[in-house]
């Protein structure tokens, strides 16, 4: 039987995209409380099927599909520019394909415009007009109104009138910030990317007999699945070591290892790598938010994640690939070693290089020095660090690294880190290696 928190979390699910969502209403619809409503309403915020605009309220909107992450929904630009509705509320749930910086001529303007864009522009109100009509949105900067005439036209149309305080480059910069900040989430692979979905998952119930075991073993020729209750709740996991030389009678809940090791949907798959390498696990159930069975993930699946990932091109660059991306390699008689000049965005507000910056380099060449003694992933375990003397700003660092021990699933490299002939720092770097 479904908790009260569930069963609003499915009735948000049920409702049209657009509905607007109120804990008055929804606590007197399905007759809880009001604190129990508020809650339901913000899990299903973070699940993303609901938006909160404030001065509009919370609506309704479609949950993005991983692939559309850089496209962003009009309540989300609202929030973004800290904007203000003036109509076309029920287009919020919307997603928008490009925004266009109106700042030329009208005519010329009209031609980079297409249907469901949005027009960031000022109080050009005869242009607003002619934005909707042509099945646009628009973004008005400088804190300006509107016509009457056009939030009708926007209502009708169900497309947005926005007015926010910035000015056009800023609210350009914002939302450019957005969609780039999407494009970097979007080369982290999920769980959900690589999930054995339900339907196509074999598992057990707890009140199965090991029979059904070797009835799964002969069908399917794994060796581990998932045990639920009546719920779908995962109760537990039956290996082939948990049923050898037990009856064929007897109950999977008897032998099965309780409280198993779970992963949900929104769990990284380098996370997932780094506990299935640590435990020694080859399967992982996936879980909900209420512990029910989504599907499973294999230690197969999650390598061969892992690969197509590193030939994934780069679409949106993180602060570590900015640093990294300026490190050149090479060699001389000490063998090789890695070389780059501190750059003013690498300093701290005393003019030296951050601790930070100097930490992900020291790691940088403890990982690239692992990677050409044994081809595959890592993942960093363990980091033991020595600042030695400041490093000052546009000094050229060179780096050198030495593994000193490495074995099957473990490399420990020693990172030192010049400036010209002294040390400045040093590291102890830990890493479990996962095999391709």
């Amino acid at each position: 039987m479904p908790t009260k928190h569930e069963q609003i979390i499915r009735h948000i699910e049920d409702l049209d995209v657009g509905a607007k969502i109120s804990v008055r209403q929804i606590a007197k619809d399905l007759t809880v409380s009001e604190g129990t409503a508020y809650r339901a309403i913000k899990e299903a915020e973070n699940l993303g099927f609901v938006s909160t605009i404030e001065r509009v309220g919370t609506i309704r909107i479609k949950k993005k599909q991983k692939e559309n992450i850089e496209k962003l929904t009009f309540a989300e630009v609202v929030n973004i520019v800290d904007g203000q509705v003036l109509g076309g509320r029920d287009g919020l749930h919307k997603t928008l394909t490009k925004f266009v910086i109106g700042a030329m001529k009208l005519e010329a303007m009209m031609r980079y415009i297409d249907v469901d864009s949005l027009v960031i522009i000022g109080n050009r109100e005869k242009a607003h007009e002619l934005v909707l009509e042509a099945g646009a949105a628009v973004l008005i900067t400088g804190g300006f109104d509107t016509t009457e005439e056009a939030k009708k036209l926007a209502d009708e149309m169900e497309l947005p009138i926005i007015s926010t305080s910035y000015d056009t480059f800023t609210v350009a910069t914002m939302i450019n910030r957005a969609i780039y900040d999407r494009l970097i989430k979007k080369e982290i692979l999920l769980v959900s990317d690589i999930l054995i979905p339900l339907h196509d998952t074999f598992y057990l119930q707890t009140n199965d007999p090991i029979a059904r075991w070797h009835e799964l073993n002969e069908q399917t020729k794994h060796n581990r699945y998932p045990v639920i209750d009546e719920q779908m709740k995962v109760v537990g996991v039956v290996t082939a070591k948990d049923i050898i030389d037990r009856p064929h009678d007897w109950p999977v809940e008897k032998v099965m290892t309780r409280h198993p090791i779970t992963v949900g949907i929104r769990t990284s798959v380098t996370n997932s790598a780094h506990q299935m390498v640590w435990e020694g696990i080859e399967m992982l159930p996936v879980i909900d938010q209420y512990g029910r069975l989504l599907g499973i993930i294999s230690r197969q699946d999650v390598l061969k994640a892992l690969q197509l990932a590193n030939r994934q091109p780069q679409v949106g660059e993180t602060f570590d690939d900015l640093i990294t991306g300026q490190i050149k390699a090479a060699e001389d008689a000490r063998g090789p070693y890695l070389s780059l000049e501190v750059s003013p965005q690498m300093t701290n507000f005393m003019g030296t290089a951050s601790s930070g910056v100097l930490t992900t380099l020291l790691v940088e060449g403890a990982t690239r020095m692992l990677r050409h003694m044994k081809k595959g992933d890592l993942v960093i375990e363990n980091v033991s660090i020595y600042f030695i003397k400041p490093v000052q700003i546009e000094s050229t660092i060179t780096i050198r690294a030495n593994v000193f021990d490495v074995g099957r699933k473990f490399g420990k490299v020693d990172v030192e880190m010049y400036q010209g002939t002294q040390i400045v720092a040093k590291a102890l770097v830990t890493s479990q290696l996962i095999d391709r």
